[in-house]
């Protein structure tokens, strides 16, 4: 049986002592540090699956100081101890993902129950996430299309940070799929079976979008003939996902703020408080800390959604993922019209691949949905996408910036799809260390999936996980 690892962190050298004694009766692995700086070396050596955090801890002795550290720890249950006076910075901490609390003095049994109710519901968490991971023929992490190195890190934050309740601030520019990851966080989430409410920020007009998000009562302005619940109480329980969030006027950052501090509000024109518990996830393509420097953005307010912060990469600077997202959206857009999949000769993938895509993935989206409309007898050409694009009639092969493998456009179909196949699978196996697991998820594909493609093509690698 696993015996759960610890981590306790505490500038009382007392305290420590006696903590780790209870906990070591309790039959758990301790290790014990006095700053941040400790708890992070102890981490690079100690894989733990629990902390124990005083909020005050030196060199600073400065509270805000450890929750500004949260975020990066939550990918296992964090309790955070609490010093006499410390119980709003208690409440903070559990907004910003913290497991629980505990005040000092510290009771050993109320410990002993705290970290045993945590390390269960964590290792039933991380137990129901590898199920699901195993069963689910497409999951989440499958949407996430790419083998580069940023794709890479962008699904290893959000498989940490989704079973966590911290806030999320997704940027990068438009078309890079910010939505996307965000409903990944909220379907690897435990409210997954709860509501995921998408609200575009810049969309609404800034007189209507109080009402949008909180509600109003019957009466409160001029048309509302009757009571209508908002997107925040429409979110309860599930995921509210600001788009563009540095669009949302200032007046409305303040009554953002607010909900986000006490978890309530009040509805337009209403007297009744509304209560509410959701997931917050933000998104925009601004630059958020100069907005704040230019005083357009409050900072507060920054500091509050920006919990982890992850950045999204232009289309341009990942080349290598522009084959595998074209293999994608071609299944997917088969898949909806009931047929089989169209596919690009070579002239063809090649002429994708020379393109910047300043409109990023959503571009090549939008312009593969063009071309298969008018290609026949399932083949893209060259002269289908002239059509549309008139400049791809210059296109010369032998000019591609993104090499991909050689395809004789004698071929047939079957032969020229077995070809492209078999050098993206061996690619982004190379790419994973033959990790076949990565590589699935890479790849769009089911592991299982995966292995009869190896099978079936007879390609070797020496990972086995």
């Amino acid at each position: 049986m696993h015996q759960a690892r610890i981590i306790l962190i505490d500038d009382e050298p007392a305290f420590r002592t006696l903590s780790c004694e209870w906990l070591t009766q309790e039959g758990y692995q301790v290790q014990t540090g006095a700053s941040l700086a400790e708890l992070t070396k102890q981490l690079s050596q100690f894989d733990a699956d629990l902390i124990l955090l005083d909020l005050s801890l030196p060199p600073h002795f400065n509270p805000q100081h450890t929750l500004s550290a949260l975020p990066q720890l939550i990918d296992r249950p964090v309790i955070i101890l609490t010093g006499h006076g410390e119980r709003e910075l208690a409440l903070e901490a559990l907004r910003q993902g913290a497991w629980d609390f505990l005040a000092k003095p510290i009771d050993p049994d109320m410990l002993a129950v705290v970290v045993k109710r945590a390390l269960t519901k964590h290792l039933l968490v991380r137990e129901i996430h590898s199920l699901k991971s195993d069963l689910a023929p497409t999951s989440a992490l499958n949407r996430l299309i790419g083998a580069s190195a940023s794709m890479n890190n962008i699904r290893t934050l959000v498989e940490r940070i989704a079973p966590t309740d911290v806030r999320v601030l997704v940027t990068g520019p438009s078309g890079t799929g910010k939505e996307v990851i965000s409903r990944a966080i909220h379907d690897l989430s435990n409210r997954a079976q709860h509501p995921f409410i998408s609200v575009h920020c810049g969309a609404i007009p800034a007189e209507l979008l109080e009402s949008e998000l909180f509600g109003h009562t019957k009466g409160a302005f001029t048309g509302a003939d009757k009571a209508r619940q908002g997107l925040l109480k429409l979110a309860d329980g599930g995921t509210l996902f600001l788009d563009e969030i540095g669009e949302m006027p200032q007046a409305m950052q303040i009554k953002l703020l607010r909900v986000l501090q006490e978890g309530s509000f009040y509805p337009v024109g209403g007297r009744n408080l509304e209560t509410i518990d959701v997931r917050l996830v933000s998104a925009t393509n601004a630059d958020l800390a100069e907005k704040v420097r230019l005083g357009e953005f409050r900072e507060d307010l920054y500091y509050r959604i920006k919990g982890v912060n992850i950045e999204t990469c232009p289309l341009d600077e990942r080349p290598e993922d522009i084959a595998l997202l074209i293999t994608h959206f071609l299944a997917q857009q088969a898949k909806v019209e009931a047929q089989a999949p169209k596919h690009p000769n070579s002239s063809a993938f090649n002429w994708f691949m020379q393109q910047s895509w300043p409109g990023n993935v959503r571009e090549l989206k939008s312009t593969l949905d063009s071309v298969t409309a008018i290609a026949r007898n399932g083949i893209i050409t060259l002269e289908d996408i002239a059509l549309l694009y008139p400049s791809a009639s210059a296109h010369h092969p032998t000019t591609n910036h993104h090499q991909l493998p050689a395809i004789n456009t004698e071929q047939t179909l079957d032969a020229q799809v077995k070809a492209l196949e078999i050098s993206l699978i061996s690619q982004v196996l190379a790419t994973h260390h033959n990790n076949r697991t990565h590589a699935a998820q890479a790849l769009g594909l089911s592991r299982q999936g995966l292995l009869k493609k190896i099978e079936r093509y007879g390609l070797s690698s020496k990972g086995q996980q």
